[in-house]
């Protein structure tokens, strides 16, 4: 459907006009931007009457009007020093006119000699004047010749402004380029002229540009960081969902939440995700990764393998008890990348065998045959560039390259993704970034690519004095989002222990296929994993063997994976043998020396159907009364009575531990798992 012609627009005008109150207020409506030079005119007229009946002959007062009017004239001069240079002479011209007018009529009247003339002829002239700069500055074919001039001053003064949206904090325009003069990237060029000109920071001002035609592009505007300020974590998105919904990590400069997809999506032609995220010291690069880990551990479909050989669990610790494998120390870091390889081929394996084409959700249920599920997998490298330096540099190629159709997603955190650090080959098959403040523009262009840059990204122009703040360029995010600033949720310690504790019977164990191969390829160092507690558990550490991790008696393990036997100490095969010779099977049993007189069994405590609600209350009592004993410190095990009694799990009554620290009525103290009462008054 065509636009109306500006004759069109005036003629349907006209008609309301008509209809709803006639001509003459239809000329009124049109006239009134029109007349405040006009007004300014009469008024200089009508307030020479007075000047002149106080003011004749007075030496000070025309002494005092002549020094005003240079004055203003100055003021004015002065004061367009920031418009353009023809506004400025148009006004001071203007304000000198009317000035030495005024003041010759004040003194001499204004019917004096050939002032009433002037007056006649100059005041009219002047406001048309003004009335035309008005006029000309409206351009109904919408070519951006606003005032001030701002597309000339940065080289696109030939563009058009087909379409703008003005939102509170966002200004929108779409730029029609002369067809064959300009090209996106010349428009790209001048983003940083436009930042200077609208006095705004590098990164509120990006361009967009069109897939469909070179000629177009479209500019945003946003003059105020509304990402200052940091934004907890609201929760978990889909608690208890599954890795297939989107991962909610933070929040877009205009509002809009921050996601990512982890798994593939062929019905949106979504590919699974590999992510490098990158970040100098400081730019909150851990804190954003802890805040992606807390939410995908509230799924219920995807186990976790993590490493950091560098900082161990200083960055890892709090979620540790809910990642299926934590690699802390460069040996197991090792023993991870070869699990992860040696995985692949036997997921892909599994996947064929039940006709999936890729991981989808149906796969981590029991399947037809009653087999298991197998979970999606997720292998996050924090420190990464350590891994590399102490292996190689192709380390993580053939995981990246090979990983997606198994239901496996790889992460890769470092500081600087350089040529030095990271194979070419993986920065490619690596697809997606999440990108934080860095150093220069150089390492920007290791994570993003020149679209991104060219459409206004730069991280480093936060360097680390905005932590959190962060690019999100990833598969299945709209492109017009690839350039947009967004800031990472910053989470508590207490909401990563309540994830822990709230999500552990809901979280996915290991599979057997994912188990086995990763046996055979690590041996002890995953057989032998260490597990870490659930905060508020007394138990320490194990490193238990799970019923899903078996070890084949035909498995060669190292030398190194029994560093724990003495080497020195005799058989114990043989001692146990050598005592069974030892005893005779005939001699008689003798006689006893004393009876131990036994308690009866005390009577089982009746157990209390409870709603979950019921339960809460009963949690609630119980600390009341605790409080009430004046006590004033307490531990997850003085509430396991409730287990028992009211029939809930442990992790159930230890999630609740949890809820009374977010709610203020427990506190942490410097020893682990122990929890100090805050009386409910203080609490509130």
């Amino acid at each position: 459907m065509s636009q109306p012609t500006p004759e069109q627009r005036y003629e349907e005008q006209l008609r309301a006009a008509q209809g709803s109150g006639g001509i003459i207020e239809y000329l009124l409506h049109r006239a009134k931007p029109h007349l405040p030079p006009w007004l300014a005119g009469i008024g200089t007229g009508l307030a020479s009457l007075p000047a002149h009946y106080y003011w004749s002959g007075n030496a000070a007062a025309t002494a005092g009007l002549t020094l005003a009017s240079v004055a203003l004239t100055g003021t004015t001069w002065w004061a367009g020093k920031a418009t353009t240079a023809q506004r400025r002479l148009h006004s001071a011209i203007t304000v000198a006119a009317s000035s030495s007018w005024f003041t010759a009529a004040a003194i001499a009247g204004p019917d004096a000699g050939p002032l009433p003339g002037l007056y006649f002829i100059g005041a009219p002239a002047l406001a048309l004047s003004w009335n035309i700069r008005q006029i000309l500055r409206r351009n109904p074919e919408g070519a951006a010749s606003g005032d001030g001039g701002l597309l000339e001053k940065v080289g696109l003064a030939k563009a058009q402004i087909t379409r703008s949206t003005v939102a509170p904090n966002k200004a929108t325009f779409d730029l029609q380029l002369p067809r064959g003069e300009l090209t996106q990237d010349d428009a790209s060029k001048a983003l940083p002229l436009l930042a200077s000109a609208l006095d705004v920071s590098k990164n509120a001002v990006r361009l967009t540009h069109d897939p469909d035609s070179a000629s177009r592009v479209q500019l945003t505007v946003v003059p105020h960081d509304l990402l200052k300020n940091t934004v907890p974590c609201p929760g978990p998105s889909h608690p208890g969902g599954s890795i297939a919904d989107p991962v909610h990590v933070g929040i877009y400069e205009d509002g809009t939440e921050a996601v990512m997809y982890f798994p593939g999506d062929p019905k949106a032609g979504r590919n699974a995700m590999h992510l490098l995220v990158m970040g100098m010291t400081g730019s909150g690069k851990s804190e954003g990764g802890l805040t992606a880990l807390a939410e995908i551990l509230t799924r219920r479909d995807v186990t976790v393998w993590a490493s950091d050989p560098a900082k161990a669990d200083q960055t890892l610790g709090p979620l540790l008890p809910a990642i299926d494998w934590a690699a802390l120390d460069m040996k197991s870091t090792k023993a991870m990348v070869e699990a992860l390889n040696a995985v692949i081929p036997a997921r892909t394996r599994w996947l064929a065998k039940y006709g999936y084409k890729q991981w989808e959700p149906a796969c981590a249920m029991t399947q037809a045959d009653g087999s298991p599920g197998m979970p999606y997998l997720i292998g996050w490298f924090e420190e990464a560039a350590k891994t590399i330096r102490e292996t190689d540099d192709d380390v993580f190629t053939g995981i990246a390259q090979e990983a997606r159709s198994a239901g496996v997603s790889l992460v890769i955190s470092l500081q600087r993704a350089s040529g030095n650090q990271v194979s070419t080959d993986t920065r490619a098959s690596l697809g997606s970034s999440w990108v934080y403040g860095l150093r220069n523009d150089r390492d920007a262009t290791f994570a993003l690519d020149d679209d991104v840059l060219d459409a206004g990204a730069a991280p480093h122009a936060w360097k680390d004095k905005k932590p959190g703040y962060c690019y999100l360029v990833a598969n299945g995010i709209p492109e017009t989002f690839w350039a947009t600033p967004a800031r990472s949720y910053l989470t508590a310690r207490e909401y990563l222990d309540w994830v822990v504790l709230a999500f552990d019977a809901t979280r996915a164990a290991g599979d057997p296929i994912t188990a086995e191969a990763a046996t055979k390829a690590a041996g002890r160092l995953y057989a032998k994993r260490t597990r870490y507690a659930i905060p508020g558990a007394d138990i320490a550490p194990t490193t238990e063997t799970a019923m899903t991790d078996p070890i084949p008696y035909d498995q060669d393990l190292d030398a190194e994976d029994f560093d724990d036997q003495d080497p020195d100490e005799p058989d114990t095969d043989d001692d146990y043998d050598e005592d069974l010779d030892a005893i005779d099977p005939e001699a008689e049993l003798p006689e006893p020396s004393g009876v131990i007189q036994l308690a009866e069994r005390p009577a089982a405590k009746q157990k209390v159907d409870l709603t979950p609600a019921q339960a809460r209350q009963a949690m609630e009592e119980m600390l009341d009364e605790f409080e009430a004993e004046g006590r004033t410190i307490v531990r997850p095990s003085d509430f396991m009575e409730h287990c028992d009694r009211h029939g809930r799990s442990r992790p159930w009554v230890s999630s609740q531990v949890a809820n009374f620290v977010l709610a203020g009525r427990l506190a942490e103290t410097n020893e682990t798992g122990v929890y100090r009462i805050i009386r409910e008054d203080e609490a509130a």
